[in-house]
Parts: structure tokens; C-alpha cells; sequence
């Protein structure tokens, strides 16, 4: 891994752990935000998706892996209320799921790169994956996916609280 891949992926566990550890009040930010950053991300770092062989079921099996990661990270959060307003809470649980998620794609980058570069060629070569940029193509898609299904899925959780707090006269 570059040094550049080191700070993204420390960045990315920093803004996630701080915008989203102990209680959060919800607003437009909430949702508005996570999704501008995806899609800046994918604009910057998703300029040449490989897509020979099966490069495409590797990317889409990282997208799906994102998604159940996002919602699997929601169901790591409480919504309630505080003084009037909607919170979402996060705690430990939270961010150690986000931390074996990127620090797993880290270990992975360091030993495809080093010790299990002939492995991971192996694999690559038996399942018709073109390459590196395959893989990076993939771990970023997921990335994404995980903030969007942790957006989508946040969403839905704080939709079904707030219609369970209204009094059945007003829904």
C-alpha cells in the first residue's frame, strides 16, 4: 500500500468514528453529507473500473459486502429521543465493527502486496480476475456501499421510530 492509501484509509475510519460515535442529533447532514463524500470519492477513485473477466463479480461482490456491512453498522446504533429531537447513539460495538472493516482491507492490501502477492495472483489467474486494479476497484466500491447502506439503512431505522412515536391520532 502507497502512503496515500494509508492516510485514506485513516481518514475514512477517522470521519466515520467522529461523525458518528456517542449521541448524534439528526438533521439533512445526517444523510446529505455521507452521500456528497461517496460521491466525490467514487468520482475521484473510481475513474477506470476494470471490467474484463470477472472483474465485475468481484466488484459487485464487494459492493454487495458493503451493503450488508452499512446495515449490519446501523444495527449497531439506537435511535431515541433527546430534549425534542431524534438521536442516533453509536458506541463501542460501532466502531469496531468499522475498525475490522478497514483495518481488514488494509492487512489485505499489505500482504496481496507482499507475502501474498503469488496467492493472491494465483486466485486471480483461477477466477479470471485481471488484477490489482480489480481488487483496488472492488475494496473501493465497498467502502462506498458501506457508507451508503449505513446512510439508506439509517434512514429507514429513524423513519420506522419516528412513525412509531406519533400517537396513532396523529399518523
Amino acid at each position: 500500500m502507497t502512503a496515500t492509501q494509508w492516510i485514506l484509509n485513516g481518514a475514512l475510519l477517522a470521519w466515520v468514528l467522529l461523525r458518528n460515535l456517542g449521541a448524534r442529533a439528526v438533521g439533512p447532514a445526517t444523510y446529505l453529507v455521507p452521500l456528497l463524500v461517496v460521491n466525490v470519492a467514487g468520482l475521484v477513485f473510481l475513474r477506470d473500473v476494470p471490467t474484463a473477466g470477472n472483474d465485475p463479480a468481484l466488484e459487485a461482490i464487494g459492493i454487495g459486502a458493503g451493503l450488508l456491512l452499512g446495515v449490519l453498522a446501523t444495527g449497531l446504533t439506537r435511535v431515541g429521543a433527546d430534549a425534542g429531537r431524534t438521536v442516533i447513539r453509536a458506541g463501542a460495538a460501532f466502531a469496531a465493527l468499522w475498525i475490522a472493516v478497514i483495518g481488514g482491507r488494509v492487512l489485505f492490501a499489505e500482504w496481496a502486496t507482499h507475502g501474498g502477492a503469488r496467492a493472491v495472483g494465483e486466485f486471480s489467474v483461477h477466477h479470471g480476475i485481471t488484477g490489482a486494479d480489480a481488487w483496488t476497484a472492488a475494496f473501493v466500491l465497498m467502502a462506498l456501499a458501506m457508507v451508503v447502506g449505513r446512510t439508506v439503512s439509517t434512514g429507514v431505522l429513524v423513519a420506522l421510530r419516528t412513525h412509531r412515536a406519533r400517537p396513532a391520532a396523529a399518523r
